[in-house]
């Protein structure tokens, strides 16, 4: 069975001991299993991983089925579970085991996912997906720590703390008990106290820097570069990086002169590309052609080599090379 996000009320631990919780969300699935699970389990919650449980299944089942005079429910929480625990949940679902609530906490999975299947259609489990959050979901947590707080503070510093949070509430949440701190001597804040309170929540991916750059956005390429300080290993990794996405980019581009059809390229290409990412990949398509990618892995190698020539000057050679990819005429 499937429950939403929005309608976690629908949750009853009376009834329903098994619950699946999947997604990139990780701040989100935090939050719902202090929550909604570990709050109503404070004394009796076991921790494992799904290797602890693969590796000594008997042991599991042991610890699970034995009953202490002193706990009547226990929580089982199983945290970066996949496919591979299924047959654990099957046999769990089969003996009708009471006095137990078990939460899977896992990554993403894809729809052919044996264990999401399982857990979507059985009735007696619940699957519940967690998606990253967006500006407007952020804003309004935002806006509300500030209201309860009654903190003053701009529209431009709402907007500022949600940009470089990143899309991650949990630290969105460690970003704001710092301002909670601060503010304790300080009822108002501003735009220049929240550029030192705050972090950037993690370093832009390697991925996402060269994705904006072959999708042509020059202003997210360059805020990126901007809000990183990259060492020589990391230029090493970003333009090794960059190698393999143009090759990728050049073997779609060619399937799209043969076949026409954008949507069917993508969904036949090998490996698979994950459903978040094919807006993007389009674009890229639309962006550049044969003759230029087949130029661009040229530069590529051509740059590699000049960074490992000039480690002083590394950082400046890879930003030149990058910028000058989003201004490129490709078609």
């Amino acid at each position: 069975m499937i429950i939403k996000t929005f309608d976690l009320t629908r949750i009853d631990l009376k009834k329903q001991n098994l619950f699946l919780l999947y997604g990139s969300n990780e701040g989100h699935k935090k939050e719902v299993i202090e929550q909604k699970f570990k709050n109503f389990f404070s004394e009796s919650t076991y921790l494992f991983e799904e290797n602890e449980v693969l590796q000594d299944r008997n042991s599991f089942f042991n610890s699970i089925l034995s009953n202490s005079f002193f706990e009547n429910e226990k929580l089982i929480i199983i945290s970066r579970a996949t496919d591979k625990v299924k047959d654990i949940i099957e046999e769990i679902l089969e003996k009708k085991i009471k006095d137990l609530v078990i939460v899977l906490n896992a990554g993403v999975l894809e729809k052919k996912s044996k264990l999401r299947a399982l857990f979507e259609k059985e009735r007696e489990v619940v699957c519940i997906p967690f998606y990253e959050d967006n500006n407007q979901t952020l804003s309004r947590i935002v806006n509300n720590f500030f209201r309860v707080n009654k903190i003053s503070i701009s529209q431009e510093s709402i907007n500022l703390i949600v940009q470089r949070c990143r899309g991650d509430r949990q630290n969105l949440q460690a970003e704001l008990e710092k301002i909670k701190s601060f503010s304790l001597n300080k009822k108002r804040i501003d735009t220049k106290d929240l550029l030192k309170l705050t972090n950037l929540a993690e370093n832009y991916s390697v991925s996402e820097l060269i994705d904006s750059c072959l999708s042509k956005n020059k202003k997210k390429t360059i805020n990126i570069l901007n809000e990183n300080n990259y060492s020589l290993d990391d230029c090493i990794l970003i333009i090794r990086t960059f190698l393999i996405k143009s090759k990728k980019l050049l073997q779609l581009i060619k399937k799209m002169e043969d076949e026409k059809n954008i949507d069917q390229v993508i969904s036949a290409f090998k490996p698979p590309i994950f459903w978040k990412d094919k807006d993007t990949v389009k674009l890229q398509i639309k962006n550049w052609s044969y003759k230029n990618i087949e130029n661009l892995i040229y530069e590529i190698n051509d740059t590699e080599l000049l960074i490992k020539k000039n480690s002083s000057s590394s950082i400046n050679i890879l930003n030149n090379f990058i910028i000058n990819q989003t201004t490129m005429v490709s078609n």
